[in-house]
């Protein structure tokens, strides 16, 4: 089966011009929107048209920019249509056209750079939090005492104090007081 998607920005421009190169390659259906492409989450047709999708059948899109606004987001939605066993034809792309070997490698290749960009930025991170940790930087939340309020609270309750007694007084709750008595390095902050 052949399924169109056909969307403009506004509700005052028209769908015609594209609907007019959907039907002419025989899309049984076609889902339309008028609604902006910015946010990739606005899309609810192009969602409907490809869980429409069955194992042989084909997208077609008449414009890939009315698709898709960005070269990940592309990504996605061909990988979503080829996990369905189905496939894509952009009507402006020719080589967005996966029902053909030269277009299933185009998609291969978009799919490496996706992965090797991903790898690229995890990598990235991993580095900076380690010189980050190198200067000393401490991950995850900031604790809830200073260090002048930790030893008097470690002070407090080696003199017998109660944990709930102490943390009513620093403003915090029991099992944060509690938590100062494991040994450095269990846990989070406190």
């Amino acid at each position: 089966m052949l399924i169109g998607y056909a969307r403009v920005s506004t509700p005052s421009q028209n769908l015609d011009r594209q609907i007019g190169a959907l039907r002419s390659v025989g899309c049984d259906t076609i889902f339309r929107e008028k609604a902006s492409g910015k946010a990739v989450k606005n899309r609810p047709q192009l969602e409907r048209a490809i869980d429409a999708l069955g194992t042989g059948d084909v997208l077609i899109v008449a414009e890939w920019d009315r698709a898709t606004r960005s070269m990940m987001d592309g990504i996605n939605i061909m990988q979503r249509i080829a996990e369905r066993g189905a496939a894509i034809k952009v009507l402006d792309k020719p080589h967005l056209d996966l029902t053909t070997p030269i277009g299933r490698g185009f998609l291969a290749f978009l799919s490496a750079l996706a992965e090797d960009e991903r790898g690229r930025i995890v990598q990235r991170a991993a580095d900076g939090r380690l010189v980050a940790r190198e200067r000393g930087v401490r991950f995850g939340p900031k604790p809830k005492l200073s260090g002048h309020q930790r030893k008097k609270a470690l002070d407090r309750l080696a003199a017998g104090e109660s944990c709930r007694e102490i943390a009513r007084d620093m403003g915090v709750s029991a099992s944060t007081i509690s938590r100062l008595q494991r040994p450095v390095g269990e846990g989070e902050p406190v």
